[in-house]
């Protein structure tokens, strides 16, 4: 059966819209399925059926992995016998109209406007590091970027006299708006402190580290948490934290739905539905606390 997973594997890497992280998820998850057939004796693919798949899944569910987990894994299973059978091998599908885990979406951390002021506050433009990472927070909370978008950008990528950053991912490709605080911070960083990291006007990565290299997603959230800490902000704080307060901030002040999708890079407005039901329950509280008859 590794032909079939070479083959599946192959075919991923044919699809344009399957990034590399995407493609090593389908093939880890895989090959644990074919190490669970091999366990029971199955080495002829057509030899599984609807019972194999929901044994391997109750597997799951008792060894403790989450819902998100299980789900994920049987996406890649349908992924996986959909190759299968249009590869030419005679066999019903197993996962066909299996029903997926219903995932509970966590609650996203989100941070008031004062801890943004008070963590945005830390970085000291002192040397290099603290023009760097006031630059990137500010950017970070300007525009609700992923981290791996920023330390993705490059110098090219940001037009500071319009106010945009342009981000790209395998699929998509979309200008989002920056704040005139934001431009300021990064226009400091380019100036007075960028020259001083970058090794030669060959790297066109925005932010670097302290080698002169692209900084890594490890690196930021050091950062972050430095910062955190300095600032004195109790709650749990991770890299999406400032992405999920740009859009909530946002909601809060009244900005449209669609709008906040786009500049996130949603291609799904439903993915929103966890902004909506948070600033739900904040107007439900205001209005327990201030309705004289609630």
């Amino acid at each position: 059966m590794q032909e079939l997973l070479d083959g599946f594997v192959f075919s991923l890497i044919g699809e344009q819209e399957k990034s590399g992280n995407t493609i090593l998820s389908y093939k880890r998850d895989i090959s644990q399925y074919l190490a669970f057939l091999r366990d029971r004796g199955i080495s002829d693919i057509t030899k599984t059926d609807r019972t194999t798949v929901l044994t391997y899944l109750l597997l799951l569910r008792k060894q403790g992995r989450a819902s998100a987990t299980i789900s994920r894994r049987l996406a890649s299973l349908r992924s996986f016998y959909m190759y299968v059978i249009d590869s030419g091998i005679h066999m019903k599908d197993p996962t066909m109209n299996l029903e997926t885990p219903q995932v509970a979406r966590r609650t996203p951390s989100v941070l008031t406007t004062a801890e943004i002021e008070l963590l945005l506050a830390q970085p000291k433009c002192i040397d290099a590091k603290g023009y760097r990472d006031k630059a990137m927070l500010e950017l970070l909370y300007a525009t609700g970027i992923k981290v791996s978008e920023l330390i993705n950008l490059n110098i090219d990528d940001i037009d500071l006299k319009k106010g945009y950053i342009n981000c790209r991912t395998a699929t998509h490709e979309r200008a989002v708006p920056v704040g005139q605080l934001a431009v300021a911070a990064v226009s400091n960083y380019i100036e007075r402190a960028r020259p001083l990291m970058v090794p030669d006007d060959n790297v066109r990565f925005l932010f670097l580290n302290c080698n002169g290299t692209r900084l890594s997603r490890q690196g930021f959230w050091k950062i972050l948490k430095t910062y955190r800490k300095s600032a004195g902000i109790e709650k749990d704080i991770t890299p999406y934290t400032l992405r999920h307060s740009f859009a909530i901030h946002l909601l809060e002040n009244g900005a449209d739905l669609k709008v906040i999708s786009q500049m996130l890079g949603h291609t799904d407005i439903s993915a929103m539905q966890v902004y909506s039901n948070i600033l739900d329950t904040g107007i439900k509280n205001v209005y327990d606390k201030a309705h004289p008859r609630a």
